[in-house]
């Protein structure tokens, strides 16, 4: 596995991370840590989970499954909506506050069963909280050791400039993929320019580029992708169109569209570093596979042609959900 720098920040993880929240309940927990597991030994060293996932109980499984690893690996923790530290029940919105970054941060290194957390994210920007004493109060975090870099998640340009001008983001954290290509406007030339790493999630479309949802699929209510307007059934045939494009693409490059999918993103930026998530082992090797495919600057120019004049059926995200993207 090769290793990428995220930017200009120091922190160098695999090039491609593991993205761990999952979709849905989950059915085998001895099975997902030995997913996890499983990367690690396959030289995967960058693992991404949060507060909210769950909340709690998905930190809890990668605490348990990276405790053997915890010297050879990168975790990332996000902290920001509003949940409650002790009982773990949503609230409505968002909360940056100080005080709630620390009880948050201070859950996670207990759950993660870590005396430090590599990578924080800001999960949403809170809107009544200046990103300024957010950046502080990590800031202040990071030099008593609980955390080591700073990342935002979904952040919008205004907000990335006010907090790298107080602590040094290591990383942004949003979605970027074939079908989803918004950042590359205007979040990619400042994240350049700052020196400041970029990891996609969801580059994998949701795990639609896998092929395996189709008009039977039914997503159990936990499942966030029931709400996920391009994932909805009457969406599902119009943007099989740019999945069968991608199989033929894959097949001549005897690749899976997945792989291609993953290729692509890596092709954009040395400093990207996406995190497909899964919680099959076939399906780990089959990510990791995208390693190891070359992309020509042609094969590139190709799929950012034909990706670019795609047009999804149905938002990434249900309206309330994006309404705290970009901020």
């Amino acid at each position: 596995m090769q290793t990428r720098q995220l930017g200009r920040s120091g922190l160098s993880v695999s090039a491609l991370g593991f993205g761990c929240m999952g979709y849905g309940p989950l059915a085998d927990r001895a099975e997902f840590v030995a997913t996890i597991r499983g990367a690690v030994e396959r030289g995967v060293t960058l693992f991404d989970t949060a507060e909210s996932y769950g909340p709690f109980v998905n930190e809890e499984n990668v605490g348990e499954a990276l405790g053997p690893y915890r010297d050879q690996v990168a975790i990332a923790s996000k902290f920001g909506f509003n949940i409650d530290p002790d009982t773990g029940k949503r609230g409505a919105g968002v909360d940056s506050r100080p005080q709630r970054i620390r009880r948050a941060v201070e859950g996670s290194l207990r759950r993660l069963k870590t005396d430090h957390i590599d990578l924080v994210y800001q999960h949403r920007v809170d809107p009544a909280v200046p990103i300024e004493d957010v950046a502080g109060t990590v800031k202040d975090l990071i030099a008593e050791g609980k955390v080591k870099y700073f990342g935002l998640s979904e952040a919008g340009v205004a907000s990335i400039r006010r907090a790298h001008a107080v602590q040094p983001v290591a990383a942004l954290q949003s979605e970027y993929s074939l079908w989803t290509r918004e950042p590359e406007t205007n979040v990619l030339p400042v994240l350049e320019e700052l020196g400041i790493g970029f990891v996609p999630f969801s580059p994998l479309g949701k795990g639609f580029f896998a092929g395996t949802i189709d008009n039977a699929t039914t997503f159990d209510p936990t499942d966030f992708r029931a709400r996920a307007p391009r994932l909805a059934p009457e969406a599902r045939d119009a943007n099989r169109a740019l999945l069968d494009w991608l199989g033929k693409i894959a097949a001549l490059k005897n690749a899976t569209p997945v792989q291609i999918a993953l290729a692509w993103l890596l092709a954009q930026k040395p400093w990207v570093v996406p995190i497909p998530g899964t919680r099959k082992l076939h399906r780990l090797e089959e990510n990791l596979g995208a390693g190891s495919i070359v992309l020509s600057p042609e094969d590139v120019a190709e799929i950012d042609a034909a990706s670019s004049s795609f047009h999804a059926a149905g938002e990434r995200y249900p309206e309330d959900f994006l309404k705290l993207s970009g901020r």
